[in-house]
């Protein structure tokens, strides 16, 4: 798990964590093309050529975005095995759910992830 959370509760299925870092969280998700790839991910491991076509942004572009996402612990490689015994690498969510709060000690941004 990333230094950047600090765990805060657990329900059956799910931990939530509180950023230590939360500008990290809000400036990756604040671009278009790193959301589409969190919520394409959200549906299954997507591979770099699948993301690339799901955004209609350049590889070069997914690729960025990919490594900001995986810098933040939103997203984790994975390897995806085809029918015929073939793999490659692909990329799917950490997270179920993103909550960003404000108070008088300013943003904190909370992160809900399926245990498995």
């Amino acid at each position: 798990m990333s230094s950047e959370f600090s765990q805060t509760g657990r329900t059956s299925d799910r931990t939530v964590e509180v950023s230590d870092n939360p500008a990290k969280q809000l400036d990756v998700l604040g671009n278009e093309c790193s959301r589409t790839i969190l919520v394409a991910t959200q549906e299954g491991p997507r591979t770099a050529k699948e993301l690339t076509e799901r955004t209609d942004s350049s590889s070069a572009t997914v690729y960025r975005r990919i490594n900001d996402l995986l810098a933040s612990d939103l997203i984790e490689e994975c390897i995806r095995f085809d029918a015929g015994g073939s793999h490659t690498t692909a990329y799917r969510a950490t997270v179920e759910e993103l909550s960003i709060s404000f108070d008088t000690d300013g943003i904190a941004v909370s992160i809900a992830r399926t245990t498995q």
